[in-house]
């Protein structure tokens, strides 16, 4: 059996993200923002979701590759009668007037290599999720899509009849292809374009310079940290776990969500891995949109937001889209928004410590202190003993859940803390009591027969997330009790080829068909953890080969095949690589230089 990659690179300015194919189309683009209607969405509907290609007329084939250190895409097509071209896209990002340049703008650069390539150049923007099919009104050097939320223009020097006509034509000088939204390129087309690309190429890899990345498989930890700042919607400083919607968990098993959101559940994992990195702007801008949800929600946090904090984020089935590869159904919004999971108070808890414990940040600026603890601390003490839908979000079910109070234990720890730090007696001693509550939950969920605690009270199911007892230091990674813990998890959801699942147990569809790709960086950390470092390395190279051609992961893995399944691709899967290469490196003592 063949095994299935998606086939698509992607480029973004942290204003939007879009999906460039091998075969050079763009397959996906929501504009103007993250979780708009797709302008090109040929990953869910093929013929409803429009296009945007750059074609031979002869068969070929293709080279994908990005520009060392940088979030600009290539893509080298060579046909069989050795024509050779390329095509450069990104989205321009640089500084410019003391402020981020981060227009709704993609550009693509299209150079003859070899020969004299014949091209077709296909653009067909859609609005509405494929319903509405725009108006096309031809200009002197442009293209303009009309009867969207916004009009949009296409501006190129190729001849505007070959463009409109859908008319092959010989690349004998390089091309330019500029598409804006809203506001159309008032500039020389050239000299602006080539201006952009210099800069954006520059802005990219000056970021990566100032990223402290250890040496410890480093092309791929680049590659996540570039992946992951580009799915920070940067106007608010909100995280989106993916950019896609409904790509299905397995073929056929109706497990296709839209993930275009900000779960707020892994906040902690997406600090950690950009404080590793030494992005503060990134975490300042993230903490910021934290704040802004928290004293907008006097009861509760919801597991995900909008990317402006949105909270009603009803879901909708597109039944007029044929979905990924025939999968539907295809959703947009999720209902996970309206679960209760309790772990998020202690998520949003830990990801203040950094402010009481990293002096990079200055101590004066955090005025709010007591009122800040307080408040999340509340909220942990009205939870605590909740029942909830866990990490994995169950639809149908509700239970005490082993993870839910862990999360509430390390925030309650976090909270003391900061306490201390403060020098905050009273609030030590009630941090101090709310920790000592979740871990009595925790204990309910231990099975002294089997050595391994389950994954809630009064359960014999075992999951994955429980491997964070032994990285939040729970239990104590040298200790017997996380060693065996460990060793009950890898034998029940270990797969044969180094993958991990969550769990194998019953939930609302059924059982779980495919692993779940941060768990597996999570089981390598356990391993780091516990001190089995030989074992941590050599399942974090075996679990390399589950990326594409361009070193991106998906959310899922396939046990049997290693396809890649789930939205494409996975922030949270690249934070769990990021965060699993950090543990290895300091464990190698070696987190900088070799």
């Amino acid at each position: 059996m063949e095994r299935h990659t998606y086939n698509t690179g992607i480029i973004g300015n942290c204003a939007y993200l879009a999906h460039v194919n091998k075969n050079t189309n763009i397959d996906w683009l929501c504009w103007p923002r993250f979780d708009s209607t797709f302008i090109f969405g040929g990953l869910l509907d093929k013929k409803k979701g429009g296009s945007f290609s750059i074609l031979p007329t002869d068969e070929y084939t293709s080279h994908q590759y990005y520009l060392e250190n940088t979030n600009v895409l290539i893509t080298e097509i060579t046909t069989v009668k050795g024509a050779k071209y390329r095509v450069t896209d990104f989205a321009p990002r640089f500084h410019e007037h003391q402020r981020y340049y981060k227009a709704l703008m993609l550009i693509r650069k299209i150079e003859a290599l070899e020969g004299s390539p014949q091209v077709v150049v296909k653009c067909v923007p859609v609005s509405d999720y494929g319903k509405t099919k725009l108006h096309v009104n031809r200009g002197s050097n442009h293209i303009q899509f009309l009867g969207g939320d916004e009009n949009m223009r296409l501006t190129t020097n190729i001849p505007i009849s070959y463009v409109f006509d859908e008319q092959p034509f010989v690349i004998n000088e390089s091309k330019y292809l500029v598409l804006t939204y809203g506001e159309p390129l008032e500039a020389p087309l050239i000299s602006t374009a080539e201006r952009f690309l210099r800069e954006t190429t520059q802005y990219w890899r000056t970021w990566i310079k100032h990223s402290s990345i250890a040496t410890y498989f480093q092309p791929f930890v680049i590659r996540s940290a570039l992946a992951l700042k580009i799915h920070q919607y940067e106007d608010t400083g909100a995280i989106i776990a993916a950019s896609t919607t409904s790509l299905p968990e397995s073929p056929g098993s109706g497990r296709n969500w839209d993930y275009r959101y900000c779960w707020l559940r892994d906040t902690y994992y997406v600090l950690t891995s950009l404080n590793h990195i030494g992005h503060f702007e990134e975490m300042e801008k993230y903490f910021s949109y934290v704040t802004d949800i928290s004293f907008n929600e006097n009861e509760r946090y919801q597991p995900l937001y909008g990317i402006t904090g949105k909270k009603d984020l009803v879901e909708e089935i597109m039944t007029d889209l044929e979905g990924y590869m025939g999968n539907q159904p295809v959703r947009v919004g999720n209902q996970a928004s309206e679960h209760i999971q309790n772990d998020i108070y202690g998520q949003v808890m830990i990801s203040l410590l950094p402010l009481y414990t990293d002096h990079r940040f200055v101590f004066s600026e955090r005025k709010d202190s007591v009122r800040w603890i307080e408040f999340l601390l509340s909220k942990i003490e009205r939870t605590i003993d909740e029942k909830d839908a866990g990490i994995w979000e169950f639809r149908n079910m509700a239970n005490i859940h082993c993870y839910s109070n862990l999360f509430q234990w390390a925030g309650a720890s976090a909270a003391e803390k900061m306490a201390r730090t403060i020098d905050n007696p009273k609030l030590v001693k009630r941090a101090i009591k709310v920790k000592e509550r979740a871990a009595e939950h925790i204990e309910s969920c231990y099975d002294p027969v089997r050595k391994v605690y389950t994954n809630s009270a009064g359960s014999s199911n075992l999951d994955a997330s429980t491997l964070q007892l032994i990285m939040m230091n729970y239990l104590d990674p040298a200790s017997d009790r996380a060693k065996d813990h460990l060793i009950a998890l890898e034998k029940e959801l270990k797969a044969s080829n180094g993958l991990f699942y969550r769990y194998l147990y019953k939930d609302d569809f059924g059982k779980p068909k495919t692993t779940f790709l941060i768990c597996a960086f999570w089981y390598i950390e356990a391993l780091a953890c516990v001190g089995r470092m030989d074992d941590a390395m050599r399942e974090f190279e075996n679990i390399l080969q589950y990326s594409n051609h361009l070193l991106l992961f998906s959310e899922d893995v396939d046990e049997n095949d290693g396809s890649q399944w789930g939205n494409f691709p996975q922030a949270y899967s690249h934070v769990g690589l990021m965060n699993a290469a950090y543990r290895i490196a300091i464990k190698l003592d070696r987190p900088i230089f070799l």
